[in-house]
């Protein structure tokens, strides 16, 4: 007759089954709060970047709108990170997914002009501005400063009202630059 090991008593089995069967749901599930908690709070970035420009939604420097709604960012772990001040625009990012959305803002010294937008001027109930520059119109694109300025004729991809970011191109075939409207048939390229 062969001798067995001990067997393990079937309390102890089974006390072990269960243990390694919760041990294995918590890997495979996602944490509770995680789950309930979805998407990041856009409100919250919304007051992070009025914070940290120090103007809000519509004041010269302070965002031009809201955070578009429509965003599903996964929830940040730590604070989200702002940075102002380049190209008229702040950028807010979470270092630890990865992620960053940029927020215009509007330049100082001028107020926000929602119509620069059909859909904030709908939003806003703004009346519209006159279009100084339509779709297709040849318009001459402008950059550099007091000591220099160079130009090229370009064509707009989008109609615009003075102090309007549009679209303008060389060729239908070539990339799209953003430039905002000074004057009928003149825009320039912002921060240049």
């Amino acid at each position: 007759m062969t001798h067995r090991p001990f067997p393990l008593p079937r309390a102890m089995f089974a006390a072990f089954l269960m243990l390694l069967c919760g041990f294995m749901t918590g890997i495979v599930a996602p944490p509770r709060a995680y789950a309930q908690q979805g998407f990041e709070n856009l409100d919250r970035l919304d007051s992070l970047v009025a914070m940290s420009v120090g103007a809000n939604r519509g004041q010269p420097g302070g965002p031009v709108t809201m955070i578009d709604r429509r965003l599903r960012l996964a929830p940040c772990p730590q604070q989200p990170t702002v940075d102002a001040g380049q190209m008229n625009a702040a950028t807010v990012s979470c270092a630890a997914l990865g992620w960053r959305i940029r927020v215009p803002l509007v330049p100082g010294g001028q107020q926000a002009q929602p119509a620069q937008n059909p859909q904030i001027a709908r939003a806003y109930g703004a009346v519209p501005q006159s279009v100084v520059i339509k779709k297709g119109d040849p318009v001459q694109l402008v950059a550099g400063n007091e000591e220099f300025s160079i130009s090229r004729m370009m064509i707009a991809d989008e109609d615009g009202a003075v102090g309007a970011l549009i679209r303008v191109r060389q060729d239908p075939k070539a990339t799209p630059v953003m430039a905002r409207v000074e004057n009928i048939g003149v825009v320039r390229i912002p921060g240049i």
